[in-house]
């Protein structure tokens, strides 16, 4: 028996940022159920047990501890298999970095960068026409964000520190959305963030999974 189950679905941004984790931790005893968010199956009565906002992902596990929202599995599942993607509960500072990190990506990028990609990829599949308007104000806010960060990443190496974390971990699946949407010189044409971004894209847990996926959208499309 798996150690849990994750419900997610390819294509989901959320769902990635389960999977990089676990990638990273090199951990594999789960099992992954994909819901069909085309037909609403994360609307359905049994995954609403799951996730009351009738979302993706959640994980459950075999004594009935089922949790979601993709940021709090993460951090779960690295305290619970001893990732070494947070700091030490004893260093107060460099939690409270990791900390102020994690909001910084939650309410300055997310948000913005969820929106293109939502106009730009996601409503391409569904054959709606995206909301020029909303992705210009988005990608704004973005540009602005990295701004910021390409200051702050000339005094460190990642988002929260020196050291990688869950935190650099967040930022991946909706920074390749934006590359896929054609937005990738946000983070090309700083040089800071640029150096960032190669420095976790290509760590081998994350590359290898990367490749797994494209390589399986690839043959899905055949």
């Amino acid at each position: 028996m798996p150690a849990f189950t994750l419900y997610g679905s390819r294509g989901s941004s959320n769902t990635d940022r389960v999977r990089l984790t676990l990638a990273e931790g090199g951990f594999t005893d789960y099992e992954l159920v994909v819901l069909n968010l085309g037909k609403g199956e994360q609307k359905s009565a049994e995954n609403l047990k799951r996730h009351p906002f009738g979302k993706v992902p959640s994980v459950t596990f075999p004594e009935g501890f089922t949790l979601y929202e993709s940021r709090a599995i993460c951090k779960y599942l690295a305290r619970k298999y001893s990732f070494p993607l947070l700091p030490p509960d004893s260093d107060l500072e460099a939690v409270a970095l990791f900390d102020q990190a994690e909001s910084s990506e939650v309410l300055y990028f997310a948000d913005p960068a969820g929106k293109i990609g939502f106009e730009k990829f996601a409503k391409k599949f569904m054959g709606l026409p995206a909301d020029e308007a909303i992705v210009s104000e988005a990608l704004r806010s973005v540009e602005a964000y990295f701004d910021i960060a390409e200051r702050l990443l000339q005094q460190k190496d990642y988002m929260a520190g020196n050291d990688f974390t869950l935190t650099d971990i967040y930022y991946i699946p909706l920074i390749q959305r934006l590359f896929a949407c054609g937005y990738g010189d946000v983070i090309l044409s700083r040089k800071a963030v640029a150096a960032w971004w190669d420095r976790v894209v290509n760590r081998p847990a994350i590359q290898q999974l990367l490749a797994a996926d494209k390589e399986a959208m690839a043959a899905a499309r055949k």
